[in-house]
């Protein structure tokens, strides 16, 4: 009987996979590098924070390759970490591989789908999260403030971290970490 009832849960697993992959596939486009890497060029401030903790002041750089097929962001985490975190996205074809790297641990890799709905990019991947199958989604929100409102301009990026555990009957994304990027003003 347990054999059986693993079987169906991994039935229902799948199931659960792709419909949330059709149906988000429905709602948005998959879009090239080229196009997602330019808009986080830059240096941006704000808070970030795990799920359930304080959130800390940041500072990101984003850097962005001639050819547009590499994204290097660079998190800033103050105290709270000896190192900055280096978030090294590359195009490998229709995907995007992410190197992770804390100045702490090894490095981690990931390989991504890119899409684009309403002006935000989703990268979406499936891999293991505190030792778990897990769905993992790395949406850039668009986020319009008053003074480029006039100009329908992104004001910043609501940059956050989203994990679907496989093993689990939860079937949405649950928020991991979130970090603010507001655009830093050039100093005069």
């Amino acid at each position: 009987m347990p054999l059986k009832i693993d079987r169906l849960n991994l039935m229902l697993g799948l199931t659960i996979v792709l419909s949330v992959f059709s149906s988000f596939s429905v709602m948005a486009a998959k879009v090239s590098f080229k196009e997602f890497c330019p808009q986080l060029v830059g240096q941006w401030a704000g808070d970030a924070a795990k799920a359930g903790e304080i959130p800390r002041k940041v500072a990101i750089t984003g850097f962005c390759s001639h050819d547009q097929r590499q994204l290097i962001l660079s998190v800033s985490i103050g105290t709270r970490a000896p190192f900055s975190e280096t978030w090294w996205f590359r195009e490998q074809g229709d995907q995007v591989l992410l190197t992770y790297y804390d100045g702490v641990a090894e490095d981690k890799q990931q390989l991504f789908s890119l899409y684009r709905q309403n002006g935000d990019y989703s990268l979406l991947g499936e891999g293991v999260v505190n030792a778990r199958p897990a769905l993992i989604q790395l949406l850039f929100d668009a986020q319009a403030q008053a003074q480029t409102r006039a100009q329908n301009q992104a004001g910043g990026w609501q940059w956050t971290q989203n994990i679907q555990y496989l093993d689990d009957d939860i079937d949405r994304y649950q928020l991991f970490r979130g970090i603010e990027m507001t655009p830093v003003a050039p100093s005069p």
